[in-house]
């Protein structure tokens, strides 16, 4: 990781497939993710992001990059008051947020032996970032989430 983007790598024992579907399928991303996005996952495609009944439909938020089950990537959601509100961000940190870049996700599938490997990166970020330090802090605790629900099943329990 560095100070404009997140790296986090993990090793899930699964397939690409079973990874890809869990990435795209809007059920699946409820369970461990707690956000439903709506999309067609063909690169260009708008994505919808739902979260704490606020949803987002931006024509800025996209699909990238698709080639199943290999690399997925997007552009990340729009802030507005009332979705960033679900996400604890108000006030004079909102205008702040709203003020930088677009990110970007990105992450790539590779079968490791019998595992899988998941590297995101979530780049794009300006030094300093706070939807950096936010996604940073989010990012973990969504991907170990993945890995348990597909290693067992289940999602983690809620804390």
């Amino acid at each position: 990781m560095t100070d404009t983007d997140f790296v986090y790598t993990t090793y899930l024992l699964s397939t690409p497939d079973e990874v890809w579907k869990a990435l795209t399928d809007q059920a699946t991303i409820k369970l461990y993710w707690g956000v439903t996005i709506d999309t067609t996952w063909d690169a260009g495609s708008t994505m919808s992001w739902e979260q704490g009944g606020v949803t987002v439909l931006d024509p800025d938020q996209v699909v990238l990059e698709s080639s199943p089950p290999r690399r997925l990537a997007y552009t990340w959601h729009t802030f507005t008051p009332e979705f960033a509100a679900t996400c604890g961000i108000t006030g004079d940190r909102l205008n702040l947020v709203r003020q930088e870049p677009r990110s970007k996700v990105t992450f790539e599938i590779e079968q490791a032996g019998a595992n899988v490997k998941l590297t995101l990166r979530h780049d794009g970020f300006e030094k300093d970032s706070i939807v950096l330090a936010n996604v940073s802090d989010g990012w973990p605790y969504i991907i170990a989430n993945l890995k348990t629900l597909l290693e067992t099943g289940e999602p983690l329990p809620d804390s």
